[in-house]
Parts: structure tokens; sequence; C-alpha cells
């Protein structure tokens, strides 16, 4: 039984602090936001960068720092490709279960890796007393959750039912997620590819999120 939203409903939008970013506004270029948690992973991450390469999207890589660390050259061609990246905690900590001091200093330690402004709390979990903490201690940050989760985490599913979530629900300004990861890669392989190829066929242009 799926236990979380493939599409995250209007009320949770208005139910977030001011400045939280749930989805984009549509524009000329009737954009949409690729993004992927969890990375850098020395074979997933760059095998995500090389389909994205293929229709010249750029995207958005939200990064545990831990990885960042073990992984640098990974994390480097990500740069090096023009995608942008976010701060993703250390270790990928839950914000609900953690204490605010150590949580923030977590989120320190990953940005001795991550030079970004842009944060994304695992698992969308961020306490409003976090998040008031985190405008204190970077005024700069920018908090983005999603507005589709595209479920590749999830065992349970196919990579057909992963794909059939993100294009059910696709429009502009959608920030749509994806996990460059062990777990998701066995639906990832397929759903990415997919979507890469609805949203060229469709003119949606793949843009990263805005720094």
């Amino acid at each position: 039984m799926v236990s979380y939203w493939v599409k995250t409903p209007q009320w949770l939008h208005r139910m977030s602090p001011a400045g939280v970013i749930w989805e984009m506004p549509p524009d000329e270029d009737n954009s949409v936001y690729l993004t992927f948690d969890d990375g850098p992973h020395p074979e997933i991450t760059r095998y995500v960068l090389d389909e994205l390469a293929k229709y010249d999207a750029k995207a958005t890589f939200f990064c545990v720092g831990n990885n960042v660390a073990k992984h640098a050259e990974t994390f480097k061609a990500v740069k090096a490709a023009g995608h942008a990246i976010g701060n993703h905690t250390y270790n990928h900590l839950n914000g609900w279960k953690t204490a605010n001091t150590h949580y923030l200093k977590n989120i320190a330690q990953a940005a001795r890796h991550i030079n970004s402004h842009l944060f994304r709390p695992p698992y969308g979990r961020l306490k409003l007393s976090q998040y008031r903490k985190l405008l204190k201690q970077t005024p700069q940050s920018k908090v983005y959750m999603w507005s589709i989760l595209s479920g590749d985490f999830d065992t349970c599913i196919s990579a057909a039912q992963c794909t059939q979530n993100v294009l059910s629900h696709i429009s502009p300004g959608a920030i749509i997620v994806f996990h460059d990861s062990e777990k998701a890669f066995p639906r990832l392989q397929t759903a990415l590819p997919e979507v890469l190829k609805y949203c060229f066929d469709n003119g949606l242009r793949m843009k990263s999120l805005p720094m």
C-alpha cells in the first residue's frame, strides 16, 4: 500500500511556512524541474548525467554530504555538466526525529562540501523550528520540496508505475523527485529515459531550480 502522495496536495503547500517551494510558476518555456536526491553515486549519478545530456536537459541534484565526500569526482562531474546542486544534509537525517542543534550542525557539515543555498530536507521532514533556525543561520537558503514524487525508491512498485506516477501528473512548473541511489535504480533506469523523451516530445523544457 502506497504511504506517500505522488502528487502533493495544494492544502499541504498552503500549510507550509512562507518561502518553502513546492512547485514553480509556469513560464513561457513550459519548464519542468527534474531533481535527484541522495547522491552522488559513482555509477548511477553518471548514468543520470548521460541520460540528461541526450536531451540537453538540466536538473538539480540534492546531495548527501557524506556521499560527496566519498565520491568527489562524481560530484565535480555534476557541476561540470552545468547542473544545480543542493544540500540534503550530511547523513540524510530525518528532521522530525532529530534535535534542532544536531540537525543544523549536520546541514552545516554538508555545506562544507556543497556550496549551495538550495536545501531539501530528507523525506521532506523539517520542523518549523528547524526551518526558522536554518534561515537565521543562512538567510540566503531556499528550501525546495516537490510537486511530484516518482516513487522510484519504492521497491513495491514497478518501473512502469514509477513512470506513470510522473507522466500522469506532469505539467509546467512541476518539481519532480527521482533518486540517484542503488535502491531506486531498478525503477529509475526505465522511468528516467521515458520521462525525458516525453518532456522533449511535448515541448517541456527541463531546467535546474533557481539558485
